[in-house]
């Protein structure tokens, strides 16, 4: 009998099945916690017309650096700081993250992992909440690492946008 071969790649979605996303998925931080921020942004395609089903995953290290995090990220119930979140992006391609720093300055970033229609792998990368010296930012042109630094606003928010292509894409990371 012949092998099979792999099956090739597909594309991500938009079929997200089970628990994708989920109640509270932007929730990171406990509630009312006085250290907490938003991280918030839009995902746009390789036209600059914002994906209004993409589903963005963030992970982080705790304030103390640890990346342990609590068990039941997908259950808030009392839960404190999980280090985990998914959101999906709105019908504008908006989404939010309301989040504890993470263990800044040794880990001034969040990782994200983006899934949307047409992408037939997820796509990962950072938002630095600084420009402290790190060894991927120094690894960029000041253009490209222009790509990887959310902006900070008013009242604890940052704003980080992802460019899946085109003019200003994200850089994304290969973990291959």
């Amino acid at each position: 009998m012949k092998p099979l071969s792999p099956t090739p790649s597909h594309t991500i979605g938009p079929f997200y099945g089970h628990a994708l996303p989920f109640p509270g998925g932007g929730d990171v931080a406990p509630p009312g916690h006085p250290d907490a921020f938003t991280l918030h942004g839009y995902v746009y395609d390789g036209e600059g017309a914002p994906v209004p089903d993409a589903i963005v995953e963030f992970w982080q290290a705790a304030p103390d650096g640890s990346s342990a995090g609590e068990p039941g990220s997908m259950r808030r119930n009392g839960v404190g700081f999980t280090g985990f979140g998914r959101v999906a992006t709105d019908p504008d391609g908006h989404y939010t993250l309301r989040t504890l720093p993470p263990g800044a300055p040794a880990i001034p970033y969040i990782s994200l992992c983006v899934f949307a229609r047409g992408l037939t792998h997820h796509l990962f990368t950072r938002a630095y909440l600084s420009t402290a010296p790190d060894a991927l930012l120094a690894s960029l042109e000041p253009e490209r690492r222009a790509t990887l630094i959310a902006q900070p606003e008013p009242h604890r928010t940052h704003r980080f946008d992802i460019r899946l292509q085109g003019e200003g894409e994200t850089v994304f990371l290969d973990f291959a």
